[in-house]
């Protein structure tokens, strides 16, 4: 039995002094990562700050024409909003390809973005781990490592992020608006996680005294040509081993504008710009998605059991892109459930 104490705040002002006056403590709302790591002992909070009655639970349009969701927004009621379902299907089937529904309930928007990566190791607390103990060593990389990353490793870890929510969240350019003791602040989707470099232990670039208030996508959702894949080893409730978000804005048949993430391969969502710029102007045809995958490949580094990915991730990238250049998004196996 782990002891911890537990808090419930009243409000974000209370919750942010409550976590900055305690270093030990951490907040819960849905608990669906954070329960699974202190049963495994990789996570030991002395106390829990419950966040679950703060009023950040709405869907709601913004002055510029995106949406602001609120970072207790469930996962299922995301996915399922009127707003998101019409103007930013990307991210709805990104969340309905992860977790089972009844995960998905629980789990909130904030949450979603603050999972831990995923390694068996970092899970197993008998094995050296860099992200559990700094200088411990990364039993993956020698070890069974076929989940894990293939694009910005380190020496110091080959973890990959878990979430298929944040891989279409990294696609649409999303900002994470956060508020701590020095006031709030807004970051880019695109510098929210971090890659392993020497500092594994260190997942985002949230402060230790701040929490997540709220997710702003723009006004560009892509709702016309946009596809979400995800490769795994079982049809549900199975993590990624590649997936792909792909957004396209076409002009008849070139491409005018494209994104394009990859989750499963990496310590944060994958996005190359340069692989995207590759696509401007081209016809949205084959030759132009597999040229953007041998840019976005070009780095990757495969190991003893997950080299495959690398050749998985092409093809995934393609199939992934011609499904968007085509209108006819991956169904997902996910059903609706109220």
């Amino acid at each position: 039995m782990i002891n911890f104490q537990y808090a419930r705040a009243t409000d974000v002002a209370d919750a942010i002094r409550q976590i900055a006056s305690d270093p030990d403590a951490k907040f819960i709302a849905g608990g669906t990562n954070l329960i699974d790591l202190m049963k495994y002992d990789v996570e030991r909070p002395l106390r829990l700050i419950d966040i679950t009655h703060l009023p950040l639970k709405t869907v709601e349009e913004t002055a510029s024409g995106g949406v602001r969701i609120g970072a207790l927004v469930p996962n299922s009621d995301l996915a399922y909003h009127p707003l998101i379902e019409k103007r930013y299907p990307l991210l709805s089937s990104a969340i309905l390809a992860g977790a089972s529904q009844q995960l998905r309930n629980m789990a909130s928007t904030g949450g979603n973005l603050l999972q831990r990566t995923r390694c068996f190791y970092f899970y197993d607390v008998a094995t050296p781990c860099n992200k559990r103990e700094p200088g411990s060593g990364c039993s993956a990389i020698d070890g069974i490592n076929r989940i894990n990353a293939i694009l910005g490793t380190s020496e110091a870890c080959i973890a990959t992020h878990p979430s298929d929510m944040c891989v279409a969240l990294a696609a649409l350019e999303a900002k994470v608006h956060v508020a701590g003791p020095a006031g709030e602040r807004t970051i880019a989707f695109a510098d929210f996680h971090r890659l392993p470099g020497d500092t594994p232990q260190i997942d985002t670039n949230l402060h230790p005294n701040e929490m997540i208030t709220a997710i702003e996508l723009p006004a560009q959702g892509f709702a016309a040509n946009y596809s979400y894949l995800k490769i795994r080893d079982r049809l549900s409730y199975a993590f990624a081993l590649v997936s792909v978000a792909a957004a396209l804005e076409l002009e008849g048949d070139r491409i005018k504008e494209a994104r394009l993430a990859l989750g499963g391969v990496a310590h944060k969502p994958w996005r190359n710009l340069e692989a995207e710029a590759a696509m401007r102007g081209k016809t949205a045809k084959a030759p132009a998605f597999a040229e953007a995958a041998d840019v976005l490949l070009r780095d990757a580094k495969g190991f003893a059991h997950n080299a495959f990915k690398i050749d998985l991730a092409r093809r995934a990238i393609i199939r992934t892109l011609t499904q968007a250049a085509n209108g006819t998004p991956q169904t997902q196996s996910s059903k609706k459930i109220r």
